[in-house]
């Protein structure tokens, strides 16, 4: 990503400069243009983007006016033109609105009510503990690649029925799917990895046909077969999004937390003395870095008037959650780590209709590993100056691409 501004953008948001510390440039945004539009990160693409939490909570809750299927806004001609390989991973629940939406999302919803999910916790706890038993006579980690990556990615991996052996696979395939490819050489590597895990599903999905189990996928399955719910395209893509978004989030989340206890120990050896903490202190630490920076491309399916700006049918509208949930309007002392503070909810899960789905698993696995990586390793510390820390310039997330961490 370069590091300069291209001279069409006000805003620098895609430089390694600006993720390292968004802050002050969200700041700037929600006080001189709260709503503002520059090209994107392929410098052609208008995109409207919202930073106060006001907007920001009415574009994710208005589905009527911004939708994220791009043909209830767009005439055919306009929109983009999937090839076979993108019909076969794009259409997911996320990518859809209305009916559409609430028939993929029921599909998979039932897997994680918070009944489902408050089972998994013996389950949880034992991968954190194996986890930190590999690594523990070590005296070191990369917190990310060695623990914050591996928890999540074991756990959706058991609940779908993918072989956990095959785990490191996804982190390239993952990233093909939320890095953006501006060039060439980039879109073919891409589309090269995306084959490579349409290969590998294709093959599972042949062995789970002949060996049902009781897991995810060979739930999606049988409704794929019913002929009424859920064809070949929606299996695909539903399995890759509940691999990808199984994770993502929940990876950050575990790295920004750990970050921001690593600088501040008073707040560490509170939750070392009062893991029951934990659990609200989730959702602080959603709030003051969230995992989640900015939403997913909306359309506008009809004309709209935001904070006097004049949006029109058609236009691409993105909100900052990074900024919105550290919006003054909204939060006092946003840019405080306050563990007490509630009573003002976050957008770090999103809003409306398309709410994370999984969020309820990815609280009890962030509580879960932190409170388990206090009482395994209190004396945990950064083994690197903060100033060498490299921030993943992938637009729609905030984590470290790695964490090295040291303890005696």
């Amino acid at each position: 990503m370069p590091d300069s501004i291209p001279a069409d953008r006000k805003y620098d948001l895609y430089s390694q400069s600006m993720k390292n510390d968004p802050y002050p440039v969200f700041d700037r945004m929600r006080q001189d243009d709260p709503i503002f539009s520059q090209p994107g990160i392929d410098g052609k693409t208008m995109i409207w983007l919202l930073t106060r939490y006001d907007d920001v909570e009415l574009l994710l809750r208005d589905d009527d006016r911004f939708v994220r299927d791009q043909l209830n806004a767009l005439p055919p001609e306009q929109a983009h033109q999937a090839n076979e390989l993108e019909v076969l991973l794009s259409n997911h629940m996320l990518n859809k609105d209305g009916a559409e939406h609430r028939r993929l999302r029921n599909l998979v919803s039932k897997a994680f009510t918070p009944a489902r999910v408050k089972a998994l916790r013996p389950r949880v706890q034992s991968i954190a503990d194996r986890l930190i038993d590999a690594v523990q006579d070590n005296g070191q980690m990369d917190l990310m690649a060695d623990y914050a990556f591996q928890l999540p990615t074991i756990v959706i991996s058991e609940l779908l029925g993918v072989p956990v052996e095959d785990r490191n696979r996804f982190k390239a395939w993952s990233y093909a799917f939320v890095a953006p490819a501006l060039d060439e050489a980039a879109q073919a590597r891409a589309a090269q990895l995306m084959q490579e895990f349409v290969n590998y599903l294709r093959e599972l999905f042949a062995t789970r046909r002949q060996a049902p189990q009781d897991d995810l996928i060979t739930a999606l399955l049988r409704a794929e077969e019913s002929g009424e719910q859920l064809n070949e395209a929606e299996l695909f893509s539903t399995v890759v999004l509940l691999i990808v978004a199984g994770h993502e989030t929940t990876v950050n989340l575990i790295g920004n937390a750990v970050l921001v206890l690593l600088r501040q120990p008073a707040t560490r050896q509170l939750l070392q003395d009062n893991p029951s903490q934990m659990e609200t202190a989730i959702e602080e630490f959603l709030r003051y870095d969230s995992p989640v920076e900015r939403s997913l491309m909306r359309w506008a399916a009809q004309d709209a008037v935001l904070g006097g700006c004049q949006i029109k049918k058609g236009d691409v509208v993105i909100g900052i959650i990074g900024s919105a949930n550290r919006d003054p309007e909204h939060f006092d002392q946003p840019e405080t780590l306050d563990l007490q503070r509630g009573g003002q909810r976050h957008l770090a899960f999103g809003h409306g209709v398309h709410y994370c789905l999984g969020a309820p698993l990815a609280r009890l696995e962030g509580e879960i590993a932190l409170n388990t990586l206090l009482r395994r390793l209190p004396n945990l510390r950064l083994a690197v100056p903060e100033s060498e820390l490299v921030w993943r310039t992938v637009p729609i997330f905030r984590g470290l691409a790695a964490l090295p961490v040291g303890w005696d």
